[in-house]
């Protein structure tokens, strides 16, 4: 009687530890997905902030800096619920503006405009690089939280279910196969 007490109280210890360590996993996932958000977020906020930037600095014609400033402002204010779509507009006004190799010269013969076709390039690259590290976290925190242990021991607490960020991020042909300096 006393060894069989012994085995289930080891055997309970035992699941007791494992459901830790599932939910320290899982709280872990959830730490790297906000941290993966802020990060995409700062390059989706660099990217619009250059656009910006570039379409008030003179060097585009009218027509392609109002394109550009009005796609990078509402990205720039997009609320939660809008901001994908803002976004993927900037992305469709980037292409746009640049699709052509020419469009990228006349902004590098602007003074300083070398650099900020750097900075525009760099920035319209790491934006696709944020966005699938922030989703290759939500997909793997998703994928413990469909666990059967984890939904009923509800080790997930009160943690929303993770969402993907889905956007249109094709850079511009002309700027992402410039080489930076």
């Amino acid at each position: 009687m006393t060894a069989t007490l012994i085995w289930i109280l080891v055997g309970l210890f035992a699941i007791g530890l494992y459901l830790s360590w599932t939910a320290g996993r899982l709280d872990r996932l959830h730490a790297r997905i906000d941290a993966a958000r802020a990060a995409l977020d700062a390059q989706l906020l660099r990217r619009a902030s250059v656009a910006q930037e570039l379409a008030t600095s003179g060097v585009l014609d009218p027509a392609a800096s109002i394109v550009l400033y009005e796609a990078a402002h509402a990205a720039r204010q997009a609320e939660e619920e809008q901001r994908e779509v803002a976004e993927s507009e900037l992305s469709q006004a980037l292409r746009a503006v640049f699709g052509e190799q020419q469009q990228v010269e006349v902004v590098r013969e602007a003074p300083g405009g070398d650099e900020a076709a750097n900075e525009l390039a760099q920035a319209v690259r790491r934006v696709p690089m944020a966005r699938r590290f922030h989703n290759d976290s939500v997909r793997a925190a998703r994928a413990l939280r469909r666990h059967r242990k984890v939904r009923w021991f509800r080790l997930a607490g009160h943690a929303p279910f993770p969402m993907a960020f889905e956007m249109d991020d094709e850079p511009p042909v002309a700027l992402a196969d410039r080489p930076t300096t």
